[in-house]
């Protein structure tokens, strides 16, 4: 496995991708990657700065002949997205990489292609001198998968150049020019005392499994099902009908990707257990039916457990049901100018119940920042008229199109050039921190792109061999014609 990535081309740049793989970087623990990127520009006697948040930037004198061009700062974010795992712990294990035909998977877990793959061919400039370029500064983020804190803990003078290329992009032959930007909205019911079981009722296990998931920006448009949704939807028919009560629920992972799956542990009398196993198999079918072809593998099971200690007291379930149900999800609007392009939406990633406490995690993106607004709104009022309290956090700008950017000239002069046909230039329905970095460089000139990625933000996370080939050749062709 080891020899098979490493030899992969360039073998620069798989060579310091898996090298990444082996270091434990899921958001929140950045120590020992910020440690090895630190420890590498050094290494390679090169200018190497960390700031106080954990970003770290490596300079790179311009290549003989290229004094003159402008200076350009490569920038990329370090953690990935950590799915929870009954056997990977991100924290302490490698990521098991392998190679798939033309492409580079994971066993069970998140690639980090995203970004790993940015930060690697990063890596690959500042050691290879045969490069011809201009100034570089390749910037390293900490902790962008949740709350961009590397992007919003940057100041002003830490990074010189002004031209910024981000390669955190997944889709080879777009450059992208403006993303959404996002809120995260944390919801919670309280209650100090969970209410007494009821004489005589049994306690049945619901699990919904088999969705595919994915990134909750860049997946929203595909109408994939999102595994709170369904599980709540089934429950208010249960609770209505079959004198259902709901001890426990548990569904999605982390606030960016949509939820794959969703458990819950309910009571009722014994007497409607077998009435409950065919509205089980029912719901099945519906699903299965109505998200045919964006969802070929739902999976929707009951079955006996262990009698819970308590029940969430029944005001706080059906106000929890009415608001999840109520609650929108999915595409809300898109852009007037890229009517491809999704331009508000929202997700329910993450329901998790405790003793005493429910809590919520919705994801509201737009590149704009009145609609941003607006739907954060009608989802607080949903919640809050249910009881719930809710707060706004982790919010950040969305990236403003330039049409008229110099390095989009570039770029999309390189690539005609280079493959005889004109990239696509678009907006994108995910949160980059370009957004952020131009709040406090308002006057660098960005751009994003980056080689054919697969599903991140989720274990079928994978990248393409021969697209990281071109897009490795493409970045150096531009930076050759990076302009004095």
């Amino acid at each position: 496995m080891t020899t098979e990535i490493k030899s992969l081309h360039p073998q620069s740049v798989w060579g310091y991708f898996y090298e990444l793989t082996q270091i434990p970087r899921p958001t929140g623990h950045m120590e020992a990657v910020t440690r090895y990127i630190f420890d590498f520009g050094k290494k390679l006697n090169l200018e190497t700065e960390q700031d106080g948040v954990g970003n770290v930037i490596i300079r790179k004198p311009a290549s003989p002949g290229f004094e003159d061009r402008k200076a350009v700062v490569l920038q990329s974010h370090l953690d990935i997205v950590s799915l929870k795992s009954e056997t990977h712990d991100y924290t302490k294990d490698p990521i098991p990489a392998y190679v798939d035909g033309d492409w580079v998977r994971a066993k069970g877990t998140t690639l980090g292609a995203d970004n790993g793959i940015g930060a690697a061919m990063s890596m690959a400039l500042l050691a290879d001198n045969s490069l011809k370029h201009g100034a570089l500064e390749t910037l390293f983020t900490v902790d962008e998968e949740v709350g961009m804190d590397g992007a919003n803990g940057l100041k002003p003078g830490f990074v010189h150049g002004r031209i910024l290329l981000n390669c955190d992009s997944e889709d080879e032959g777009i450059l992208f020019i403006g993303c959404a930007g996002g809120a995260d909205l944390n919801v919670t019911f309280k209650y100090k005392k969970g209410a007494p079981l009821i004489s005589g009722d049994v306690a049945v296990q619901l699990s919904l499994s088999g969705l595919k998931g994915g990134h909750s920006g860049l997946d929203i448009h595909l109408g994939r099902a999102n595994a709170n949704k369904l599980m709540f939807r089934f429950l208010k028919e249960a609770v209505r009908d079959y004198g259902v009560r709901l001890a426990t629920v548990n569904g999605g992972f982390v606030r960016n990707a949509i939820p794959s799956e969703a458990k819950a542990v309910i009571t009722l009398p014994k007497d409607n257990v077998e009435p409950l196993w065919e509205l089980v198999s029912d719901y099945q079918d519906l699903y299965r039916a109505e998200f045919a072809g964006s969802e070929d593998n739902i999976q929707f099971r009951a079955e006996m457990t262990e009698l819970p200690f308590t029940l969430i007291p029944e005001q706080i379930q059906d106000d929890l049901i009415n608001a999840v149900v109520g609650c929108r999800n999915g595409v809300a609007t898109k852009l007037a100018d890229f009517p491809d392009v999704v331009e508000s939406s929202s997700s329910l990633s993450v329901i998790q119940s405790s003793e005493g406490l429910i809590e919520i995690k919705i994801l509201v993106r737009s590149a704009s920042e009145s609609r941003k607004t607006a739907l954060v709104s009608s989802l607080e009022s949903v919640f809050s008229l249910a009881g719930a309290k809710v707060e706004e956090g982790g919010a950040y700008n969305g990236w403003q199109p330039a049409v008229h950017s110099p390095i989009l000239k570039v770029m999309v002069d390189t690539y005609l050039k280079m493959y005889g046909k004109r990239p696509e230039v678009e907006v994108i329905h995910a949160g980059l921190e370009c957004g952020i970095i131009q709040g406090v460089y308002p006057d660098m000139d960005m751009i994003s792109f980056g080689p054919n990625l697969q599903h991140p933000h989720s274990t079928a996370e994978a990248v393409s061999i021969s697209s990281v080939a071109r897009t490795w050749d493409y970045l150096k062709s531009v930076l050759e014609n990076i302009p004095e």
